[in-house]
């Protein structure tokens, strides 16, 4: 069983399609960050563990499902819908078989609008830097990414907002990790839900500060 963290604030309207896309052994950690919307509930009924994070921010959400996980490899994903979680082999099978460390789900948008471009030029700038800064062979972020759980959490992560996902990043480099990417499918986030980063250019603005300030340090 692997388990998959799925950090979430007010996805009730995408969570029936993500979770019952969740691939034979696979189990679905859904790290709800206080959301208003009934998100708890719907993961519950669509059987997924539930963790209750007060503490808000993407980072604080993410690092709780990841202590909450029980399995040897663990995989992360948005929760919004935009993400194909019968993909997920394509990121854990390479982690799991000991050929990376950490694998990171290269986004390749499968319809126009699915990603954003103001988002996708922030995230080009970031993926750019982190191959010029740390000579890491990787073109995109990927929010659908895997590792193993007891090496991620020797990295001490500290980052509690937007920062988080890069920090894992520019921490799995130093620490000498194998990084690599593979391409998986993306599409727009589910109808009802809002996005809190991409959907505009302030969201987007938020996370690259955050993030900066991880590649700053």
């Amino acid at each position: 069983m692997i388990d998959v963290v799925l950090p979430c604030l007010d996805e009730a309207a995408a969570l029936p399609g993500v979770l019952s896309g969740l691939p034979s052994g696979y189990r679905a950690i859904v790290a709800d960050n206080g959301s208003t919307d009934g998100s708890a509930d719907v993961a519950r009924a669509f059987g997924a563990h539930v963790v209750p994070v007060p503490q808000r921010g993407f980072g604080a959400a993410a690092h709780a499902g990841l202590l909450a996980a029980t399995s040897d490899v663990v995989c992360f994903a948005d929760a919004d819908g935009s993400f194909d979680l019968r993909q997920l082999p394509l990121v854990a099978g390479p982690v799991a078989d000991g050929v990376a460390d950490l694998v990171l789900g290269r986004r390749r948008p499968d319809r126009a609008g699915a990603w954003p471009a103001h988002a996708r030029l922030a995230n080009a700038l970031l993926a750019w830097r982190l191959r010029t800064r740390l000579g890491l062979p990787i073109h995109d972020l990927g929010p659908m990414r895997a590792a193993r759980r007891q090496a991620l959490l020797a990295l001490d992560l500290r980052d509690r907002r937007f920062g988080y996902p890069l920090e894992m990043i520019v921490a799995a480099s130093r620490a000498g990790w194998t990084v690599a990417e593979t391409d998986v499918r993306y599409a727009p986030r589910a109808e009802g839900t809002r996005s809190k980063v991409t959907g505009t250019v302030l969201g987007t603005a938020r996370a690259v500060r955050d993030m900066s300030k991880v590649l700053a340090r």
